[in-house]
């Protein structure tokens, strides 16, 4: 068990020793065509999301929001914690998924999870939580624009801890943080994170 590094009162089933986890976990996932085990690490970007929404409470307080590729569900949690009054948590890992479920009961909270590819959906959502989802080339391609499409009606957030392929434009730095890392996962034991308000397409 372990806990948010921001928000230390958000307990998280997380891996205690990540080298190991990822090493033994690598051969089982080539073969069963998985993700790797990103639901079990709270990564920076949800650490600065769950933050602010501690922070301010009224971003999300009786509105309905998702968390879109929830990880192991920080961002939903604290968005629950925060008043929302429904939490939707996102994700195409089933192992992931079950993490969440096991997050949101370890916190005595009510998140419901979405296992598959919500890019696409007509937005039913007030706020939009997306914890360092511009990774990769490919993944921004596909999601950016149905965010952006989701903008029009909602308030879609992105956490970036300075990935390559993170939106620079269409959009206001709401926020910073700085963020303990482990040099297993980072190039640096501190991540500067920007939260991004993304602004509708036009």
């Amino acid at each position: 068990m372990g806990a948010s590094r921001l928000v230390p009162d958000i307990k998280l089933h997380l891996a205690s020793e990540i080298t190991p986890l990822w090493l033994a976990s690598e051969a089982f996932l080539q073969r069963h065509n998985m993700a790797p085990p990103f639901w079990a690490f709270a990564w920076p970007g949800s650490e600065a999301l769950a933050c602010y929404i501690t922070e301010h409470p009224e971003l999300v307080r009786g509105l309905n929001v998702l968390d879109f590729a929830a990880g192991c569900g920080l961002a939903a949690l604290a968005a629950r914690r925060a008043g929302a009054a429904r939490v939707e948590a996102a994700e195409i890992d089933p192992l992931a998924a079950a993490a969440i479920t096991l997050n949101a009961v370890e916190n005595g909270v009510a998140v419901e999870v979405l296992l598959g590819d919500m890019v696409g959906t007509p937005c039913r959502w007030d706020v939009i939580l997306c914890g360092d989802v511009c990774y990769e080339a490919p993944m921004t391609r596909h999601i950016l624009p149905w965010l952006r499409d989701c903008a029009r009606a909602a308030v879609v957030i992105i956490a970036d801890p300075g990935r390559k392929y993170a939106p620079e434009e269409g959009g206001e730095v709401i926020a910073r943080y700085e963020v303990p890392a482990s040099l297993a996962l980072e190039d640096s034991v501190v991540r500067q994170v920007k939260l991004f308000r993304l602004s509708p397409v036009e």
